[in-house]
């Protein structure tokens, strides 16, 4: 498959975002999925697929740690499309064992600490959301760190073997906020108060003004560490 994507990228490159995503569903039945967080993007994303009906499921990362917020926005969505967006959680034995052993905020200790937990509660996770699939949607866009500007909007992921397909890659930051107000999609509050991206209660605040995207996440830690490991593959 990772030989025969590029006529793929050729088509859609032509299409709109919805035209996109309808053409994936429509190639690959009951193997894409969509990975939302419930930020600006992932809710755009989220009314794209919803509105027009389109055979992809969606799923969230619940990590037990998430701001309040986020599961109101998630409520929310579910109320508003009538839907039912799936959960994964982190496996309960390796992560009992993980807090029993460094604590509750072991991630501020260390970058590996940090990181064994975002393994734990996120990229395992996840690992199980994708098996079997043939396509993952995300929001991930160029402007949110300077490692996403050269990314192809339809690219291979080697680690999970499918393919990677992000809609919104190359929208702004005021395209993607029009597009929820014009929509009247529901959105995460947080992003009024300062926050652009927006994880774990604990790992995550509101950046300053002139700040990077990125500030806001594991604020504690050296810029060129600050993965969780869910979009870095081969």
């Amino acid at each position: 498959m990772a030989n025969s994507w590029d006529a793929l990228a050729y088509k859609i490159g032509g299409l709109s975002e919805i035209e996109a995503l309808r053409l994936l569903a429509e190639t690959y039945p009951d193997e894409v999925v969509f990975s939302s967080s419930f930020s600006f993007e992932d809710q755009a994303i989220t009314h794209m697929i919803l509105s027009e009906g389109l055979d992809i499921e969606i799923f969230t990362l619940d990590t037990g740690r998430l701001f309040k917020e986020t599961y109101s926005v998630w409520s929310s969505t579910n109320e508003r499309y009538h839907t039912h967006i799936k959960p994964y959680y982190p496996a309960h034995s390796e992560l009992e064992a993980f807090v029993e052993k460094e604590g509750p905020n072991a991630f501020y200790i260390s970058p590996e600490l940090r990181k064994q937990c975002c393994y734990l509660r996120k990229v395992e996770p996840l690992g199980r959301a994708l098996k079997g699939k043939k396509v993952w949607i995300t929001g991930l866009r160029a402007e949110h760190s300077a490692s996403r500007r050269s990314m192809d909007q339809l690219e291979w992921d080697g680690t999970h073997e499918l393919l990677k397909f992000h809609p919104i890659l190359n929208w702004s930051t005021e395209k993607t906020r029009a597009y929820i107000e014009q929509n009247n999609i529901p959105y995460n509050s947080l992003h009024d108060k300062g926050f652009v991206s927006i994880g774990c209660q604990p790992c995550t605040r509101a950046i300053r003004p002139g700040e990077d995207f990125r500030a806001g996440r594991w604020w504690w830690e050296d810029n060129s560490k600050k993965e969780c490991g869910l979009h870095v593959h081969s």
